[in-house]
C-alpha cells in the first residue's frame, strides 16, 4: 500500500466514483512514469498518461492484496512529490483563496455537507476538525467516513449532521489517546549516553592500537611451525601450537588491559596463564591476575608475546607454547613470532571507548559528546516535526554517577536530566530504556559488553539491574515528562531463559508501580525469533504495560536480496498479522520501539525509501501504544532520523497529527458543536 503523504484533499464526482484498480501517473518534466498499484483504503489519483492527474477518487471496499510495482523511471529518481504540489496548487488557487492547508479531506466534505461553497474562514475551521477526526480515525475508516459524508452532502441530511456531531463528541475519548497521552510518534536518542561507534565513529578515532579493544577476536599462527595457537576444548586444559586450520578452540578474545598490555580468554571462559610448572601456558585461569597479562610488540601483522617478568612466549619443536625464549627475538622467521589475525573486531560501546583511552582521556571525549550529540535544538526540531517522545537508552552505571565503577564514565545522569528538562519545554514525553544492564544481555556493544559473553541472568546482575530500575523510578516518577520505563533492551533469546526474564519483568513492575501508579511498564521482546506472545501470557502487571517488539528488513539472512516491492510485501504479510494479533491480545499495549527507513536494496531511489518509510509508517501506526524510530543521529544516513526528514527520504504525516493535548482536543470538540449547530441551521 502506497499513501500519498502530505494529500488528503477531496475533490471530484459527487458521490466519488468507485475504483478497485487504477495506475499512479506521476509527471515530471515531461515524463510519465506509471507503477501498478493496488490500494486498500487510501487516496488515489487518476490520469491519463500524458496529462497532469486531475482527479481525487476513492476506494471504498479494501483490495485483499495490496501491491506495488515501481516503474523502472521510478529507480532514475522520479519523484511524486512535487507532481503532487502542483496538483494542490491548481486546486488551492481555484478554491481556497491562498490557504496553504495540505491536510483538508474531511473539510472539504464538511464544506459540501453544510454550505455547497467556497468559504475560506469555514474552510479552516472545518478542516482542523476534519484532521482531527481523520487521525483518531486513520486511513482506511477515515476514507469511509468521506465518502459516506460525500454521499449525504447533496441532500445535507440530518442524518448526516447526526454522526458528524456525535462521533465529534467522540473524538477527544477515542482509542488513539492513550489514558490521555496521545499515542507514541517517537525517535530514540541512540549513541548518545550509550556508545555505539557505528553512530559516531569519529568518538574511536584517537585511541591507541585501536583495532585491539576489549572483545576483538584474535588468532596466532607460528612463522616457524605454520600452525595455530590451540586452547583444548576451547579452554579449561593445556595449550599447544598444532591446528592447521583455525576454529574457535584457536580463537582468543582480548581483554585490554593498557595500550599494549593484553589478557587473553579462550570461548570456554578461561584464561591463557603462565602459572604451570615447566614453563608451559596453559588455559585453566577463571580470573585473570598479572600472570594472564601479556605485553604484544607489534610490526604490522607480525607480533611478540611477552610475560610481564619479560621472557617471550615461543612455540617449541613439540607444539607447546612455552615462556622460555632466550634472548630479544627479531622479526625474521624465529620461534617467538607470530602472525596475529584479527578474526572479529565487532564491540565498540562504552566498555572499549573508556577502556581504550583510559580514564583521564576518555572523560574529556564523553564530557564533550554527551554536551554536543544531543541538544535542545534537537528537541526543538523533534517537536516541529510531529515527534512527542524520547526513547533514552541508558546504561545501568547511571545509577552510581557521578563515579560509576572503572572503565565507565560518569555524567550520563545530568545528561538525562537536561533532557527531561527540554522535554518539558518542548511538550515531549520521556521513555527511559535501560539499554545496557550488568553483565550484559545480549552480548553486543550496546549492552556494554566487554567480550560479547552474556552474564546477565546471574541472580547478582538481575538484582543489580532492579537497583537501576529503582533508582530512576524515584527520581522520574513525578517529572511531568516521563512516560515509561523501559526495564530491559533486547535480551537474548539464546542465553536468557524466559522464567528468569519474567520474574524480573515483574518485580521491575511493582518496583515502578510503588513510586507511580501511571507511568508506563515496557518490557521488550528476547531477541533472536522469540515470539513476542510469551510476554502476553507471563501476566507481568495490571496496568499501563507496554510489550516493545523491533523490527528491521535487516540483520537476517532473508533480507539480503529483497528487492522493494518483496520488502513492502514482508510488512504486509508477516507484520500485519503479527501487530493485528498482538493489538487483539487481552493484554499490554503494543510498541514498535525500533525501525528505521533502511534495507539492503542497493542504488534505491529516493522514491523507494519515500514508499517504503510510508509503508512502515503505515503498519507501525497501526500499534497500539505506537513507534519510535532508530535513532535521532547517525554517520550512516537513513539510520539518521533528521537527515532523513530534511532531505525527504522519510515523509512524515503533517505534524498537526501528531496528536493533540486533552485540553486541546477538547477545544476541538468544542468547535465541533458549534459548526454543528451552524451546519442545522442550514438544513
Amino acid at each position: 500500500m502506497v499513501r500519498l503523504v502530505g494529500l488528503s484533499c477531496f475533490i471530484g464526482d459527487d458521490p466519488p466514483r468507485e475504483i478497485t484498480r487504477t495506475n499512479l501517473v506521476v509527471v515530471e518534466g515531461g515524463i510519465a512514469t506509471t507503477g501498478a498499484l493496488d490500494m486498500t483504503g487510501c487516496i488515489m489519483i487518476g490520469a491519463s498518461r500524458h496529462n497532469m492527474p486531475d482527479q481525487i477518487c476513492f476506494l471504498e471496499s479494501p483490495v485483499s492484496t495490496a501491491s506495488l510495482q515501481l516503474a523502472s523511471a521510478s529507480r532514475e529518481g522520479v519523484d511524486f512529490f512535487p507532481a503532487i504540489d502542483k496538483l494542490w496548487s491548481k486546486y488551492r488557487e481555484k478554491h481556497l483563496s491562498g490557504l496553504a492547508n495540505k491536510e483538508n479531506l474531511l473539510g472539504f466534505c464538511f464544506m459540501k455537507l453544510f454550505v455547497c461553497e467556497w468559504k475560506p474562514l469555514i474552510m479552516l475551521m472545518m478542516s482542523s476538525l476534519g484532521r482531527y477526526i481523520w487521525d483518531k480515525l486513520g486511513d482506511k475508516q477515515g476514507t469511509k467516513v468521506c465518502c459516506y459524508l460525500s454521499e449525504m452532502g447533496s441532500s445535507r441530511s440530518r442524518r448526516a449532521l447526526a454522526f458528524m456531531f456525535l462521533y465529534c463528541l467522540a473524538c477527544p475519548l477515542s482509542q488513539s489517546l492513550v489514558n490521555g497521552f496521545r499515542k507514541v510518534r517517537g525517535v530514540n536518542l541512540g549513541g548518545w549516553l550509550v556508545v555505539e561507534r557505528w553512530i559516531k565513529p569519529s568518538l574511536f578515532d584517537e585511541i591507541p592500537n585501536g583495532d585491539m579493544l576489549d572483545g576483538t577476536q584474535v588468532q596466532f599462527k607460528s612463522v616457524t611451525l605454520q600452525k595455530y595457537v590451540s586452547a583444548a576444548n576451547g579452554g579449561g586444559m593445556n595449550v599447544t601450537v598444532d591446528r592447521d586450520i583455525p576454529s574457535w578452540w584457536e580463537t582468543f578474545k582480548i581483554w585490554r588491559v593498557s595500550e599494549n598490555m593484553f589478557q587473553f580468554r579462550c570461548f570456554g571462559g578461561q584464561f591463557l596463564t603462565s602459572r604451570s610448572e615447566g614453563n608451559v601456558i596453559l588455559a585453566t585461569a577463571d580470573i585473570p591476575t598479572v600472570s594472564e597479562t601479556y605485553i604484544v610488540e607489534r610490526n604490522n601483522t607480525k607480533v611478540h608475546i611477552k610475560l610481564l617478568s619479560g621472557n617471550y612466549l615461543q612455540a617449541t619443536e613439540d607444539y607447546q607454547l612455552k615462556t622460555d625464549y632466550d634472548g630479544e627475538p627479531g622479526w625474521d622467521d624465529n620461534a617467538a613470532t607470530f602472525e596475529m589475525v584479527i578474526y572479529a573486531n565487532n564491540l565498540h560501546g562504552d566498555f572499549q571507548l573508556a577502556n581504550g583511552y583510559g580514564q583521564d582521556k576518555a572523560r574529556e571525549i564523553l564530557m564533550n559528546h554527551r554536551r554536543t550529540f544531543v541538544t535542545a535544538e534537537d528537541f526543538s526540531f523533534l517537536s516541529e516535526h510531529g515527534i512527542n517522545t524520547v526513547r533514552i537508552p541508558v546504561g545501568w552505571w547511571i545509577v552510581q554517577d557521578p563515579d560509576p565503577p572503572a572503565p565507565f564514565i560518569g555524567g550520563t545522569l545530568a545528561a538525562l536530566d537536561r533532557a527531561f528538562s527540554w522535554a518539558e519545554v518542548y511538550n515531549i514525553r520521556c521513555i527511559i530504556d535501560l539499554h545496557a544492564a550488568p553483565g550484559s544481555q545480549n552480548g553486543m556493544e550496546h549492552s556494554a559488553s566487554r567480550d560479547g559473553s552474556v552474564n546477565w541472568p546471574s541472580a547478582e546482575y538481575v538484582t543489580q539491574s532492579l537497583d537501576v530500575i529503582e533508582f530512576l523510578s524515584a527520581r522520574y516518577a513525578d517529572n511531568p515528562s516521563l512516560l515509561g520505563i523501559e526495564l530491559l533492551n533486547e535480551p537474548s533469546a539464546a542465553a536468557v531463559p524466559i522464567d528468569i526474564l519474567v520474574s524480573y519483568y515483574k518485580s521491575g513492575y511493582q518496583i515502578v508501580r510503588s513510586y507511580s501508579s501511571t507511568a508506563y511498564v515496557i518490557v521488550c521482546q528476547r531477541i533472536g525469533n522469540a515470539d513476542p506472545m510469551e510476554l502476553y501470557e507471563a501476566n507481568i502487571g495490571d496496568t499501563n504495560v507496554v510489550v516493545d517488539v523491533h523490527y528491521y528488513n535487516l540483520f537476517d539472512a532473508y533480507f539480503v536480496d529483497l528487492n522493494p516491492l518483496q520488502n513492502m510485501q514482508f510488512i504486509y504479510n508477516s507484520r500485519v498479522p503479527q501487530l493485528q494479533a498482538l493489538n487483539n491480545a487481552n493484554g499490554p499495549l503494543v510498541f514498535i520501539g525500533e525501525w528505521v527507513n533502511e534495507w539492503n536494496v542497493t542504488n534505491a531511489s529516493r522514491m523507494e525509501y519515500q514508499i517504503f518509510g510510508s509503508t512502515q509508517l503505515e503498519v507501525y501506526g497501526t500499534a497500539s501504544f505506537g513507534w519510535s524510530y532508530w535513532t535521532l543521529k547517525s554517520e550512516e544516513k537513513h539510520w539518521d532520523f533528521e537527515w532523513s526528514i530534511k532531505n525527504k527520504y522519510l515523509v512524515l504525516n503533517n505534524s498537526w497529527k501528531n496528536g493533540l493535548s486533552s485540553c486541546t482536543a477538547l477545544a476541538v470538540t468544542f468547535w465541533a458543536i458549534i459548526l454543528a449547530f451552524y451546519g442545522s441551521l442550514l438544513l
